[in-house]
């Protein structure tokens, strides 16, 4: 193995945290929509990724190479620039997490790469084409590709179902939703865990352990993906809740498009060394699968948050990296107290999550707010309006009104309360 130094330990154990954390943010991408229509139980669905996030984590290194060679300039690199960029990383994903927000941990990476070499070299650090071409374009692309697809093969998949018989096509889509997600958990360990290897990489490529233009070497390919396979099994369940539950009502024939086509653009671009953003492809195929069945909706409250936290996830990393490399700049001090920041940071956060623990038992549970119970608005109309059953009472076959007595509403207004006639139309 390479020489390495004290920092340079530490740089590579916090790369294999963020890997951690990508791991288990990210399993809702290949197994929300699996667990979300019951095709797999959680534990089983979750172990599945976690396997073949492994063996996709050997099958290209393209995408390290974006990282390690292309996004920022090795020249003037220090390790104490990565971690940086990998404070502003995990803690950006830990945040979104705790909300329940599938945002992208590639571009909180990047981001935090970003912001760290600018804070150190300035903007000349950055290669703005390969900044452009492989990653914002990329960014803006893939849910739309994602999603386009999605919403076609769910029309299609429909159409062929109406052939065959709803169950008989049910059953089948759940064997397929199956292969899909298998397949969305390859393509997530091709594409997400080759960012922490380019990382790695980059940081012995700056300390000087490997030369420069290097690949990634086997023991770094082989601890990146254990790293994310380990945070795949774990599982994220606040955001599988979010992406199964939470964006829209998926059935098996939706949830089978969804990730086929979510697998298919995520390969795709691992292929061309494409850095690109799992979760924007996969909550793209989403909402198009939402939006290609008939009646199907998608909850655009839900979806605009998540919009907003793609928008905030590069500038946010990279405003924190940048700020925890002016810190480091001080010396062993400034670098220690970014290091029991970033500790005291992910443990304060863990606590919080504790408060509301959502895990494989209740992963599936839509919370109130979300389920289309009836609004304030509804439930106060149907609090003062006289029942059907009341009026019809209170007049007679002749047609004129009849007096209806205190105790007829008082016996029938509290039905109507508690069951409102109309809750698809809350407020």
């Amino acid at each position: 193995m390479e020489h390495i130094t004290l920092l340079l330990g530490i740089v590579i154990i916090t790369a294999l945290v963020f890997d951690f954390t990508n791991g288990f943010h990210d399993t809702a991408n290949a197994m929300a929509t699996t667990i979300s229509t019951g095709a797999l139980k959680p534990k089983t669905a979750v172990a599945m990724s976690a396997v073949l996030n492994l063996v996709g984590a050997f099958l290209s290194v393209e995408v390290a190479k974006t990282i390690s060679k292309g996004l920022v300039n090795e020249e003037g690199i220090q390790p104490e620039v990565i971690f940086a960029a990998l404070v502003g990383a995990i803690l950006w994903n830990l945040v979104t997490w705790l909300v329940g927000l599938p945002s992208s941990s590639s571009h909180a990476l990047m981001g935090g790469l970003i912001g760290a070499a600018v804070a150190s070299a300035g903007l000349g650090a950055v290669n703005g084409d390969t900044l452009v071409t492989k990653v914002l374009i990329p960014a803006i692309a893939a849910p739309l590709v994602a999603g386009l697809a999605a919403m076609l093969a769910t029309k299609v998949t429909y159409k062929f179902g109406n052939k065959v018989g709803e169950k008989t096509s049910a059953k089948g889509y759940r064997a397929g939703q199956i292969a899909s997600a298998g397949l969305v958990s390859l393509a997530h360990g091709t594409n997400d865990a080759q960012k922490t290897m380019g990382i790695i990489t980059l940081a012995l490529i700056a300390g000087g352990a490997i030369a420069p233009d290097a690949n990634p070497p086997v023991w770094v390919i082989l601890s990146a993906g254990v790293a994310i396979a380990l945070g795949t099994y774990l599982g994220g369940w606040r955001i599988i809740r979010t992406m199964g539950k939470g964006l829209t009502d998926l059935e098996p024939q939706q949830g089978f498009a969804a990730q086929t086509s979510a697998a298919t653009v995520i390969l795709a671009s691992s292929n061309l060394g494409f850095s690109l953003s799992t979760t924007h492809s996969c909550s793209g195929a989403v909402m198009g699968a939402g939006l290609g069945r008939k009646g199907g909706v998608v909850r655009w409250s839900t979806a605009t948050r998540m919009f907003v936290a793609w928008g905030l996830t590069l500038p946010a990393a990279a405003l924190v990296s940048a700020g925890a490399e002016l810190v480091m700049r001080t010396g062993d001090v400034g670098i220690a107290a970014v290091a029991v920041f970033l500790i005291a940071s992910c443990a304060a956060i863990w606590f919080i999550s504790r408060r509301q623990v959502i895990d494989h038992n209740n992963v599936n549970d839509v919370p109130a707010a979300e389920a289309g119970e009836p609004g304030v608005v509804t439930t106060a109309i149907a609090a003062v309006t006289v029942p059907p059953t009341v009026a019809a009472a209170g007049t007679n076959a002749a047609g004129t009104t009849a007096a209806v007595t205190d105790d007829a509403l008082k016996a029938t207004i509290p039905a109507a309360t508690a069951t409102p006639a109309a809750p698809a139309a809350a407020v």
